[in-house]
């Protein structure tokens, strides 16, 4: 049984500390992304879950994904209300409770990056709802697939280091299902809806990078070799993405944006999660640039097929997650993966296949039971705010605050020009107050 190392929990408390930090850098990116009169509702679906899945987790969700397995499929209440959760190693090398709550973070941000689906048209009480019902019968039976003990994907070999199939798969193929569910927002896309503040994003998407070396590095849960090879592949990575995505819009569009670099190193990141302990820096490269490609093309998708992921959380999380776990298995190394089995290239096929099979059974899983949770929602409490309540702002109707006040009497610092308050044009694409 191995001792509570001083370092390896050093390491972990500011690993947790640093992932903590990606959830306010989420509602930075996403809140730059949305026009001025939903800034504050769209940084609420990350701040709320803060508060709202840390108390879900504590109470259940850490049970339910690391607790004794039952058929693979879900952990028991051996951990309820944190019991038997202490100061102790419980067979690892930091506390017992740190790991709890690094696992936490986790959690937290999973449903939170869900929230770019549905940002500027979605009922706060069905939010906090859906995120409680989501992260329970969707996040912690997916967590204790692949990291609980006994889970049957991790029996099965799946790699996942630090999230790709269990956080970015999961949250992005079920933002996928809500902005179809849900509808298109108000105009969209006859009508503008342009960012509001891009110097709020690039600022939320470089936390986002600060907070993934704890992320992916801390996911090691010791401050040596490993952490050190997840830290580097994920700063070249992130690099990787940002340049692929910047030079496809030099060629498609002739200008490389801002935006587009931002895209690009998020989508880097995500691509590198389920790989970033198990790849060398060579594959890390390989991975960004696929990735940024990749995720580039999955945003251009949804122009092409018609459905609003209003900031595109599929886009990026669940096309960079999916590829991410299938070049793990195809970039994974001998002397980085257990039992030195190495993934494709190394000329062992049964990695791939575990991948494969990881992602299908992810995603069919959290599609379908998105799809029932948004029912249940819809039939409790209703999805959508009504026509009035989005054309005037979810700031303002939901919350009672606005982000901006220019003056005495103004209410927004930014002009929400991109939907006339009466147009008859957008009549045909307007949707239903509920799903």
């Amino acid at each position: 049984m191995p001792e509570v190392n001083s370092g390896d929990t050093a390491w972990l408390l500011i690993s947790t500390a640093l992932v903590m930090l990606m959830t306010p850098g989420l509602a930075l990116f996403y809140g730059g992304m949305v026009r001025g009169k939903n800034v504050l509702s769209t940084f609420m679906h990350s701040f709320f879950a803060l508060g709202l899945v840390t108390l879900q987790w504590v109470v259940i969700g850490y049970s339910l994904s690391f607790g004794k397995t039952h058929g693979g499929l879900i952990g028991g209440l051996d951990f309820i209300f944190l019991r038997d959760v202490g100061v102790d190693g419980a067979g690892k090398t930091v506390p017992h409770i740190l790991f709890m709550m690094y696992q936490g973070m986790f959690a937290i941000i999973t449903p939170a990056l869900i929230s770019g689906a549905f940002a500027e048209r979605m009922k706060f009480s069905a939010y906090v709802l859906f995120t409680l019902l989501w992260a329970t019968f969707v996040y912690d039976p997916l967590a204790h697939w692949v990291w609980g003990t006994g889970g049957w994907l991790a029996n099965m070999g799946a790699l996942d280091f630090a999230g790709g199939t269990v956080v970015h798969l999961s949250s992005g193929i079920s933002a996928l299902v809500v902005a179809i569910v849900l509808g298109k927002r108000l105009g969209y896309p006859q009508h503008g809806h342009r960012p509001h503040n891009l110097t709020m994003t690039v600022l939320g998407a470089g936390i986002l990078w600060f907070g993934w070396f704890g992320f992916n590095a801390g996911s090691a849960l010791t401050s040596g070799g490993l952490a050190s090879q997840a830290f580097v592949n994920t700063q070249i990575a992130a690099a990787a993405g940002s340049v692929a995505w910047a030079g496809l819009e030099g060629v498609r569009l002739g200008k490389p944006t801002i935006l587009g670099v931002a895209s690009g190193l998020v989508a880097g990141l995500v691509g590198i999660t389920p790989a970033a302990g198990f790849v060398s820096p060579m594959g890390a490269i390989a991975i960004g640039l696929a990735a940024g490609v990749a995720c580039h093309y999955g945003v251009v998708l949804k122009s092409k097929l018609g459905y609003d992921d209003t900031l595109d959380a599929f886009g990026v999380h669940g096309v960079g997650g999916a590829l991410g776990a299938v070049l793990t298995g195809v970039f994974a190394t001998k002397a980085l993966t257990p039992n030195n089995v190495g993934g494709l290239l190394s000329g062992n096929g049964k990695i791939m296949i575990a991948q494969l099979v990881g992602v299908l059974a992810a995603a069919a899983y959290a599609v379908v039971m998105t799809f029932g949770i948004l029912k249940l929602v819809n039939a409790v409490v209703g999805l959508r705010v009504s026509t009035d309540d989005e054309r005037e702002g979810l700031d303002a109707a939901l919350h009672g605050e606005s982000g901006y006040a220019l003056s005495e009497g103004s209410t927004t610092a930014v002009s929400d020009d991109d939907e006339p308050a009466a147009a008859p044009e957008a009549a045909p694409v307007l949707q239903t107050e509920s799903a």
